[in-house]
């Protein structure tokens, strides 16, 4: 869910002697991501960075080590077996076409299990095993008894269709409050024109209400479900960092990993790496994530960089967001690589309906129904899709 406007490029000295020297590679690749022009040549510096530093004999691989029995990370073999006892994740990050953000998903008056069974069949048919879903604190703080009961519900229709969920708690993403009860109609033409930070900016004045009310969401939510072998992953935070906050979210993000890490459920947890300038943000995900994840919405050759770099944490990769056609994110460049790979493939959307993610971030299109490409979501509302061919090469990978 990156967007274009918020990338984060850190260029300052100290970066250069980051004890995680990953990061410099990082950075650089955060250019190549923002920067237009000159992209063979970045590429090619990316690269000579890469191979002439290597990070695995750095300072930062012994801080990855220590840090492993203090907060109980699960070890590289631990992760690695679970792992390779999976079949190849694949999937998308998935909200029903009838919901406009996470709080239209979970409210009992808008809890659309015919929608929600519908399309997770169509994903079914697709060979798709894996579904990305947000969850909602707001929702839960209302009625935490009946946000679970629902919660189940769901899980009952996603294992009827052979799918595995990952579920995001917090977002920094897009729009700054939220509230319950009727949301707003999409703007048209407006990507995600309804979607909602989690936590709301004016709740993160008052950390000391809001830290307590939060660990009470996520160690319930853990508690409830931390045995439950429908869900494959936690995902903590979505994009700590965007809309500006950059290290005012760090706090939130400490926290909520030492929540889950008390708990200690049987699933592994993570936060996917996305904003690869951010040092101090992608130092603390990397490091204490039990399986390593990331966003990356550019090409085969970028994609491809960031898949080098982080294998030198010697963990499993899921790659929980990609696929933005206009961007040179396609299924049919992308979903092959991370295959061969062995990097789980999660693209953003699914069924193209009131969230507008057929629409550009940065391109709002409002007199038209539809953009000639699509930059998210493969299929209409009545399962048309927005190209067959993508079709055809998703079901072929996912062996359909």
């Amino acid at each position: 869910m990156i967007m274009e406007e918020h990338f984060f490029i850190t260029l300052h000295i100290k970066d250069y002697y980051s004890p995680t020297l990953i990061n410099l590679n990082f950075m650089f690749l955060e250019i190549i991501q923002t920067i237009k022009r000159n992209r063979l040549q970045f590429i090619t510096l990316c690269l000579f960075l890469f191979f002439y530093i290597d990070p695995a004999s750095s300072q930062g691989s012994v801080t990855v080590q220590s840090k492993n029995k203090e907060s109980k990370i699960w070890t590289e073999e631990k992760i690695n077996s679970w792992y390779t006892k999976l079949p190849w994740i694949r999937g998308c990050n998935f909200i029903p076409s009838s919901a406009i953000n996470q709080i239209e998903m979970w409210q009992a008056d808008t809890f659309d299990s015919k929608t929600i069974d519908r399309e997770l069949g169509w994903a079914q048919e697709l060979g798709f095993n894996t579904m990305r879903v947000y969850l909602s604190s707001l929702v839960w703080k209302a009625d935490s008894k009946d946000f679970k009961k629902r919660m189940k519900k769901y899980l009952a229709i996603s294992s009827k269709h052979k799918i595995r969920t990952i579920f995001v708690f917090f977002d920094d993403c897009w729009n700054e409050e939220s509230a319950l009860g009727k949301q707003p109609e999409p703007k048209p033409g407006v990507h995600n024109s309804g979607w909602v930070q989690d936590p709301a900016i004016s709740l993160r004045k008052d950390t000391t209400k809001l830290y307590s009310d939060l660990e009470a969401y996520v160690s319930d939510i853990l508690q409830t479900f931390k045995n439950d072998k429908r869900v494959l992953v936690w995902d903590l935070y979505n994009e700590p960092g965007n809309n500006n906050y950059v290290s005012t979210s760090i706090p939130l993000l400490k926290h909520v990993f030492k929540w889950a890490k008390q708990v200690n459920p049987s699933q592994p947890v993570t936060s996917g790496a996305w904003c690869y300038g951010c040092t101090e943000i992608t130092d603390f995900q990397l490091i204490n994530s039990d399986i390593i994840t990331y966003h990356c919405y550019s090409n085969e050759q970028e994609n491809k960089g960031l898949i080098d770099m982080l294998k030198k944490h010697k963990r499993p990769l899921i790659c929980t967001e990609y696929m933005a056609r206009k961007n040179e994110s396609r299924f049919e460049n992308i979903m092959p690589l991370l295959k061969e790979n062995k990097v789980g493939a999660i693209n953003w959307g699914f069924v193209a309906g009131k969230t507008n993610t057929i629409f550009a971030w940065d391109e709002p299109l409002p007199k038209i129904k539809e953009p000639a490409i699509w930059f998210h979501d493969i299929l209409r509302t009545d399962k048309t899709p927005f190209d067959q061919k993508e079709i055809d090469l998703i079901k072929k990978l996912n062996g359909k």
